[in-house]
């Protein structure tokens, strides 16, 4: 089915969704959200292969704000390369959030590290963060992720080309066996393929 015969009021998505989508004038998903959201919603994990402005950060989003609680408890995790883009990812998803109560918080280095380890403990349900930091917030104690249900890995190829297989592999040990994992990245050479199977 291409993106053009497809509407999201077709998905019977949660109402602060749908309202926060109609309130954008968005009506027509794109080629990755098309292919990614139905298949995220049912809990199966998502490889997509992806550019920058195709529409990717809905196309995980969605289904995370659809299935997190204002819990104050982070259950999503999603990892980005540079902190622009943790900022940008964040934006999205605060207006994609709409009314349903959801708290986000950016966690990157060059920022003062003991102000977001007090941020962290007040509670946040997503995290959007850089690998370095997040890792600096799991060894200090300060991200507890034993209730995360979500990791994302955004910009995958970018991640691994700044040399962040590491610590992407340390974040891996903090989050529970039985999550649901959505990779997107603009290329899927074979390191990449590897890291999905884990």
């Amino acid at each position: 089915m291409s993106p053009a015969d497809k509407a999201f009021s077709d998905w019977n998505l949660d109402s602060a969704v749908a309202d926060a989508i109609s309130s954008k004038g968005w009506k027509n998903p794109t080629e990755i959200q098309v292919q990614s959201i139905p298949v995220a919603r049912q809990g199966r994990d998502v490889v997509g292969q992806a550019r920058t402005g195709s529409g990717k950060t809905a196309a995980f989003g969605i289904p995370i704000i659809e299935a997190a609680s204002p819990s104050g408890e982070p259950q999503a995790i999603i990892l980005c390369p540079t902190r622009e883009l943790a900022v940008q990812v964040a934006e999205e998803l605060t207006w994609l959030k709409g009314d349903s109560g959801l708290s986000i918080q950016t966690v990157y280095g060059g920022t003062d590290i003991e102000k977001q380890a007090k941020e962290l403990q007040s509670g946040s349900d997503i995290i959007v963060g850089t690998p370095g930091r997040i890792n600096d917030h799991l060894k200090r104690r300060s991200l507890n992720l034993s209730a995360t249900k979500y990791l994302v890995l955004d910009e995958t190829d970018r991640m691994l080309d700044m040399g962040f297989t590491p610590q992407i592999e340390m974040i891996l040990k903090f989050v529970p066996k039985d999550h649901q994992t959505l990779l997107f990245s603009a290329t899927l050479p074979n390191n990449i393929l590897r890291i999905s199977e884990r």
